[in-house]
């Protein structure tokens, strides 16, 4: 990465090139000249040209001298503000930078000395050991008072860096190991010209004696710039403090000093964006994003002052955002970034990561191709572009894409995970396994890339090394399905074993054979049918990936009651109580509140894919609340008669029943046939193509509760499978013991199928596919369901019982 001065030597000699006539700025014919040169590939037309430059001269007017163009400092800032690649612009145009230019001096060019803080006295030495940021004629120093503080403040840091300084070069935690391995945040640090974040992150000795010595000096600093003559002074030299201990990485104490600037000055853009660069950086997401709104409010009220400013803002709070779990809000962010700033790649590459972490595949692509085709170079665009395309069944082409981000940025650890991911999907154990391992070289700690190593092993047929793998992965973590893998790779080496030695079944010639449904009989009025079963086992999943059991249905009824919708018409007429999805998304947070960020953006994207998707059938963006309160009921938390209640309820909430005790046969006719599209796959395309098809046929008929219930539980028409779908609830957990199923021979979880003629058991998952060993061929199969190992035991003393007294009475 080049440094902030060989960083700025570059934008200099970039405006050197294009300032023809030497005045120091460049007018709208330069400008002109310089975005084509650094753009070969693209024939601008004039429109377009002057299109850019109208941005350009809008957006950084406060740069703009009216005599001569845009100064040196404007064009600097146009980079740092993602408008530009400055090493990808500076070899387009084929220049060279000498050694000995890239230290600023006053008398470096007219351009420089023309525009930084040539009002004021300072010495160039101060300029050359100070960061950038110092010398800016908008966010740099002011008074020279606040000069004292600043080398007063450096010396204090370098005493204790020499001290206790600790840079993460051998540590144990692989997260921070390797700093160039994973894909870059792309958060914009700063406002205006600063040099970035080191690669290595300083960790400071926080409990130390040497820090609690500092912390106290830190406090006479802090004194004297409270001390200052006016209030202006003040909140300059608190900045200022803030900015240098923000460059060493003290972010803690930084937080302080800008946290007393935003009390000085309210409705400064700057504090309060340093603030929620702070607060990101030590993990606080909430107070990072309050704080970016309030920079936001700043900067909005301020009028032109702050506008240049506003593509950073959006960019930072939506990656506050993201990192609350709110990706389709941070969306919206991303978007006003790139609107904003159309060259800004950061904020392009952010929104279509976003927009593929909600499962909105094609708009995700259009964004990455975007940022890439300004930033070719960009790694993490061509890495989240590989996934985008994977998920779009595109494979072949992502497997390029994938590979050019490795190219790259050889050690990319998100790009070689997800490129193994491929090959395993695709069926290339080998490549697949190979990619793990690359993994694995960067960071040894990964344990989900060691498991998926064992298994791609597996796949390529090499036991004995995925058995290697699996126990490697165990010494990384406990979890309960790494015990299970290991079990079943011990089985199928028994079993391999047994077929060596001639005592295995050869059956089919392979594990299992598939049974037609009609063959599959059930035992007792408990049994689950197969095809219920199959349906079931899709929702419960669904369920369990949105945590929507987690949700008390009471939840959804007190959102209802406190929270209310406003009213709105949609294109046909009809009042409805809808809103914007990033609105939803707030709610369901606040159904989901225990849920960790990861986890809870995992739910938006199933929730996004699974049912926003077919609510906002016409692509509007907007969502009827109560249509999406009744869907997601049946799968809340609570008893199931409670459940059906609030969907009831939320029905009634809608403008069209809003006041009465029933519902229209219209509402509850659309509300099942939504909730079997969502939920059951099979039914999906015939009945939604039905539903959007009826609007107004039946409204004058009402439904009471009790016909609303009768509707909901129709096994064939309704929503009847929501009784196995609690009995999954109930028992998924469950465990049988040392019982395996007999085809996938993994501990059997949840129910277990026997089959009473044969007595082999099957696991939900088997059972539900119509899978059986190939040695139990029969005409048919007949299958009594156990919930628990309880149950079995139940009906093994029952069936005992029976047989004795059976028995023939002596003589």
């Amino acid at each position: 990465m080049a440094t902030r001065g060989s960083r700025s030597e570059k934008v200099k000699r970039i405006f050197q090139q294009f300032d023809g006539n030497r005045d120091g700025g460049l007018n709208r014919e330069e400008m002109a000249a310089l975005v084509v040169a650094v753009n070969p590939r693209v024939k601008f037309s004039d429109e377009q040209i002057n299109a850019i430059l109208d941005e350009v001269f809008r957006t950084y007017a406060e740069f703009i001298d009216p005599a001569k163009g845009l100064t040196y400092d404007g064009l600097l800032r146009t980079y740092d503000d993602g408008a530009g690649d400055v090493d990808r612009d500076f070899d387009a145009l084929g220049l060279e930078l000498n050694p000995e230019e890239t230290i600023i001096t006053k008398g470096a060019s007219e351009a420089s000395s023309s525009s930084i803080a040539d009002e004021r006295a300072v010495e160039a030495q101060k300029k050359q050991r100070t960061a950038a940021w110092a010398v800016s004629p908008n966010h740099g120093i002011v008074f020279d008072d606040t000069w004292k503080l600043v080398d007063d403040l450096e010396i204090l840091i370098k005493r204790l860096k020499s001290k206790q300084e600790k840079v993460n070069n051998n540590s144990n935690n692989s997260n921070n190991n390797n700093a160039d391995a994973f894909s870059d945040a792309g958060w914009s640090r700063e406002l205006g010209p600063s040099t970035e974040l080191s690669d290595k992150r300083i960790y400071w000795e926080e409990s130390s004696h040497d820090y609690n010595v500092f912390v106290k000096e830190l406090g006479v600093l802090r004194s004297k710039a409270d001390g200052a003559r006016s209030r202006e002074e003040a909140f300059d030299g608190h900045m200022a403090i803030g900015r240098v201990l923000y460059e060493h990485q003290l972010f803690k104490e930084a937080l302080v000093s800008f946290k007393r600037a935003c009390e000085l000055q309210p409705t400064d853009v700057r504090p309060h964006f340093k603030a929620g660069n702070c607060l990101y950086v030590l993990g606080k997401c909430k107070e990072s994003k309050e704080e970016f709104l309030l920079a936001l409010e700043a900067a909005e009220s301020g009028g032109n002052q702050w506008a240049y400013l506003l593509p950073q803002i959006y960019v930072n709070l939506g990656i506050s955002l993201e990192g609350e779990g709110m990706v389709l809000s941070a969306c919206e962010y991303y978007r006003e970034a790139a609107i904003l700033c159309p060259t800004h790649y950061r904020a392009l590459k952010l929104l279509g990561s976003a927009l593929f972490g909600v499962g909105e595949y094609r708009a995700a692509v259009k964004a990455l191709e975007e940022a890439i085709y300004l930033k070719p170079d960009y790694a993490d665009a061509h890495c989240d572009l590989g996934s985008s395309l994977h998920s779009m069944g595109e494979d072949e082409r992502a497997i390029e894409v994938f590979q050019r981000a490795i190219d790259l940025k050889p050690g990319h650890v998100d790009a070689l995970y997800n490129l193994g991911g491929l090959y395993m999907d695709l069926g290339r154990f080998q490549r697949a396994s190979e990619m793990y391992t690359r993994v694995l070289a960067v960071w040894p700690n990964h344990w989900r890339a060691q498991l998926n190593k064992a298994v791609s092993l597996l796949g390529a047929g090499e036991t004995e090394e995925a058995k290697r793998a699996l126990k490697e992965a165990l010494k990384l973590t406990n979890r309960v399905e790494l015990h299970d893998a290991v079990s079943h790779l011990k089985h199928l080496q028994k079993k391999k074993k047994g077929k060596k030695n001639g005592s295995g079944n050869g059956g089919e010639g392979g594990p299992f054979i598939v049974v037609e449904a009609s063959k599959f009989k059930t035992v007792g009025e408990k049994t689950t049918l197969r095809p219920d079963l199959a349906t079931a086992l899709q929702v419960r999943a669904f369920q369990k990936v949105t945590r929507l059991g987690k949700c008390d249905v009471e939840g959804v009824r007190k959102e209802m009651r406190d929270n209310d919708v406003p009213v709105s018409y949609s294109g046909s007429g009809g009042p409805t109580k809808s809103i914007r999805k990033p609105n939803l998304e707030e709610i369901l947070r606040r159904l989901l509140v225990s849920l960790k960020p990861e986890t809870f953006q995992g739910a938006i994207k199933a929730i996004n894919e699974r049912i926003l998707s077919v609510l906002d059938d016409s692509g509007s963006g907007r969502v009827d609340m109560g249509m999406f309160y009744a869907v997601i009921a049946p799968l809340c938390g609570g008893h199931s008669d409670k459940r059906k209640r609030v969907a009831f309820e939320a029905l009634l909430w809608r403008p069209v029943n809003e006041g009465s005790s029933q519902i229209t046969k219209t509402d509850a006719d659309k509300y099942i046939k939504l909730l079997r599209a969502i939920y059951i796959p099979s039914h999906g395309m015939s009945e939604m193509l039905e539903v959007h098809g009826e609007e107004e046929a039946g409204s004058s008929v009402t439904v009471t509760f009790n016909q609303f219930l009768a509707m909901f539980d129709d096994p064939d028409w309704g929503f009847g499978i929501m009784s196995t779908i609690l009995k999954l609830e109930g028992n998924d957990r469950n465990r049988h013991g040392n019982h395996v199923c007999s085809v996938c021979r993994y501990p059997i979880i949840g129910s277990r199928f026997k089959e009473v003629k044969a007595r082999f058991s099957l696991c939900n998952q088997c059972y539900s596919e119509g899978k059986v060993p190939p040695s139990f061929k029969q005409e048919e199969y007949r299958f009594r369901e156990y919930g628990s190992e309880a149950e079995a035991m139940k009906a093994k003393c029952v069936c005992f019982s029976g047989q004795s007294h059976k028995k023939p009475i002596a003589a």
